[in-house]
């Protein structure tokens, strides 16, 4: 290699650096600011984690506590004083429910259940539970509680059978046996009876004097 091409070798990568430089010092700000961007997001996210996590565990244990009272009254005051966030604020209130139910204020279990049902915010599946749950207290006329039995057993509804089994002690109780034992029927031909459930009304059945069917033999 000559002398002249040695030169123009060092000019031009000369040159090079000289472009490099003038960009970083240009556009370097771009850089610095995405890894500071990325390393915040990461920090931010596990401080949120974090966040959760404790007050997650915060709400366990206050719940757990509450449940150790052993006075059924002092019990539902302690559960009202507990708090939770979405999924945790469903169950918190659905157990603050059972024990002012088991503390005989079945208005308070009531009026905690229509909390849950009507807010829009918590999971639609604790809503559906407290609906369930609401139905079957002793506060509710007969003609609400089978209207929400009869929006719960609609087909695709996730408690749909355990509404249909409600209905079917309410149907008892009104002294209509036949019209029970119709309802009863209809949950244990259901594909998606589990075996406690079909146990339930098949013993219900027969102390009713139904006959169950006969065992399919192979």
């Amino acid at each position: 290699m000559s002398d002249t091409d040695s030169f123009i070798n060092e000019v031009t990568e000369e040159v090079r650096r000289e472009k490099l430089y003038g960009y970083l010092r240009r556009y370097g700000w771009i850089a610095v600011a995405l890894v500071l961007a990325l390393v915040g997001g990461a920090a931010w996210n596990e401080y949120s984690n974090a966040q959760s996590r404790n007050a997650a565990e915060a709400t366990g244990d206050a719940l757990m506590a509450a449940l150790e009272v052993n006075e059924p009254a002092a019990r539902a005051a302690a559960m009202a004083q507990v708090e939770g966030e979405g999924a945790a604020a469903a169950v918190t209130m659905l157990l603050r429910a059972a024990t002012q139910q088991e503390a005989g204020d079945i208005a308070g279990a009531a009026q905690t259940l229509g909390d849950v049902v009507t807010n829009p915010d918590l999971p639609e599946m604790y809503r559906d539970v407290a609906a369930l749950k609401a139905a079957m207290l002793p506060s509710y006329d007969t003609a609400t509680r089978r209207a929400s039995l009869d929006a719960l057993s609609e087909p695709g509804q996730p408690f749909r059978l355990l509404a249909l089994e409600q209905m079917a002690y309410m149907t008892l109780a009104e002294g209509d046996a036949d019209g029970a034992i119709v309802i009863m029927r209809q949950i244990e031909e259901d594909a998606g009876v589990t075996r406690g459930l079909r146990e339930r009304v098949q013993t219900l059945m027969v102390a009713l004097g139904e006959p169950l069917p006969d065992p399919v033999t192979q």
